[in-house]
């Protein structure tokens, strides 16, 4: 299993923003602005290209959009925050499991972070 799976599985503990039953969203041990959360679908992807390719994508990718909006709600950053996925390891992906960044919190500039 992967880390995220094993965080979904409930054998490594994570601070719970928001869950269904098809995501769990999680605050990042490594925050970069006051508010970073993780969505993470429960079901394993290696990243958006399996995400796309699997029969089930369109399905976990409508649930991973209405997440990343409640979680924004949540937080109290839904009028202004950054969503972004890295797609392999050049583009930054460190776990391989397919997941989203929600940060807010504070004034973004144009730069990704």
């Amino acid at each position: 299993m992967c880390l995220f799976c094993d965080i979904v599985a409930g054998k490594i503990p994570s601070t719970k923003v928001y869950e269904n039953d098809y995501v769990l969203c999680f605050k990042d041990i490594n925050p970069v602005a006051p508010i970073h959360v993780l969505v993470v679908p429960k079901k394993h992807f290696d990243d958006m290209n399996g995400l796309a390719a699997d029969p089930e994508g369109a399905l976990y990718s409508a649930e991973i959009t209405k997440a990343i909006a409640e979680v924004a709600k949540i937080s109290g950053v839904s009028e202004a925050y950054r969503t972004i996925n890295n797609c392999g390891e050049d583009a930054g992906q460190t776990v391989k499991h397919v997941h989203f960044h929600v940060i807010g919190g504070t004034s973004l500039t144009e730069k990704l972070i």
